[in-house]
């Protein structure tokens, strides 16, 4: 917290000054009848995502309990309600209150306040200093706000009266703005479905039945499918100026790709026979994970990882139009996938897959109104996200405004 001049009656201080400092432990989980018959909601990282963007003030329910025994034989307490959290340990920085007594894991620094300090204005102040809290998270294997950082924070505190009236200008305005952003986030919602259905129109995935079209296995309209590997780290250039460009799935973006962050040398090419070199205008397919069935259409002749399948060559077909067709088919050829965890789809399915398919010049004319129509929708998608931004950024100037002590915003409150 800067040192800037404080409104009469504001204190800075230390936050022990006004509120408790308190954490939590894990009982052990060898003993079962710590876990069983359990009735004390118990807070962990597990539950972190509930706080990750900063609207919800108070903490919901908890993804695991513990019973009364486990309190009683581990370093955990059982806080009270209105005790403030602050995550500690790898998602570091996210701030909520208890609405009713809770436990929590190590991972949390917990504060219970005294009778000069509010929670809910607390959370608030702690919420505006979160890049600097993140910022006290140290070790590189494993990020933490250690005990004597946490003990050493700053808080601005102004009398309870002005404190209850920060609170309520606060929610008042803060949701607002996030009535706002829902309504954006909507309106993002419906465009990428609009988005969604015309490309499906458009490449034949509606259901319809086009007089002159075809239905037609990948490996009838592609001369031949390939796929790569990854050569060992001091094989692989780490610059986008190789040689040759090395595609991974993580850049496969519905695009067309001219450079990647990583390449090889013709050599280390020649050298690795699992590793191909894929003409310009082949179409690239993950295969694997969490990026499965994104694409990308090769724009200069590069080679890529074993997760990519490169559909090379393409007959009686444009590649843009085939990949439209792909992104409109996701949901069908994702029903291809085996595994659990970690779901993959083979060159073997890839080829088999079939799609529609009109005459080439019908498909070029498909394209172009793909590309102007897609394009349309991609603006205004950019233009809602960024007003989302802005209206975010507003949303954090003005919890930085009020719990600083800021003049204007003040006479506001008041």
């Amino acid at each position: 917290m800067s040192a800037t001049a404080l409104p009469a009656g504001w204190r800075r201080g230390n936050i022990r000054h006004f509120a408790a400092m308190k954490t939590g432990h894990t009982p052990s989980r060898s003993v079962s009848a710590y876990w069983d018959k359990t009735s004390i909601p118990w807070f962990t990282l597990a539950d972190v995502w509930q706080l990750r963007d900063g609207r919800r003030t108070y903490l919901g329910e908890t993804a695991s309990q513990i019973s009364e025994l486990g309190l009683a034989n581990s370093a955990a307490e059982l806080l009270p309600a209105g005790t403030v959290v602050l995550s500690r340990t790898a998602s570091v920085g996210f701030t909520g209150i208890m609405p009713r007594p809770m436990a929590t894991s190590q991972d949390f620094w917990n504060w219970v306040c005294g009778d000069e300090l509010l929670p809910e204005y607390l959370n608030f102040q702690l919420r505006s200093m979160a890049p600097q809290l993140r910022g006290l998270n140290m070790g590189s294997t494993h990020q933490t706000i250690y005990k004597a950082d946490a003990a050493a924070i700053e808080v601005v505190v102004p009398p309870v009266p002005e404190q209850r009236a920060i609170v309520d200008f606060l929610n008042r305005e803060t949701a607002r703005i996030d009535t706002l952003i829902d309504e954006q986030q909507r309106l993002i919602d419906l465009l990428r479905e609009r988005r969604k259905s015309v490309i499906e129109i458009g490449t034949g995935w509606d259901g319809l039945v086009r007089e002159g079209w075809s239905s037609q296995r990948l490996s009838w309209i592609f001369r031949s499918t390939a796929s790569g590997t990854t050569p060992s780290n001091e094989d692989i250039v780490y610059s986008a100026g190789a040689e040759i460009p090395w595609v991974t799935t993580g850049e496969l973006r519905e695009s067309v790709i001219v450079d990647t962050e990583r390449g090889v040398t013709s050599q280390v090419l020649d050298r690795y026979s699992a590793l191909k070199l894929h003409p310009a205008g082949s179409l690239l397919i993950a295969m694997y994970g969490a990026t499965i069935g994104r694409m990308a259409i090769l724009g200069v002749d590069a080679a890529s990882n074993q997760a990519c399948c490169a559909l090379v060559g393409p007959t009686g077909v444009i590649a843009e139009f085939v990949q439209y067709s792909l992104v409109a088919a996701k949901p069908h050829l994702l029903l291809e996938a085996a595994g659990g965890g970690q779901p993959n789809i083979n060159q073997d399915k890839i080829r088999s897959f079939r799609i529609p398919v009109p005459p080439v010049a019908e498909q070029h004319g498909i394209v172009a109104y793909l590309d102007e129509q897609t394009a349309k929708i991609d603006v205004l998608i950019a233009e809602t996200e960024r007003f989302i931004d802005l209206a975010l950024e507003r949303r954090s100037a003005l919890i930085d405004s009020a719990v600083t002590g800021q003049t204007v915003l003040r006479a506001e409150v008041a």
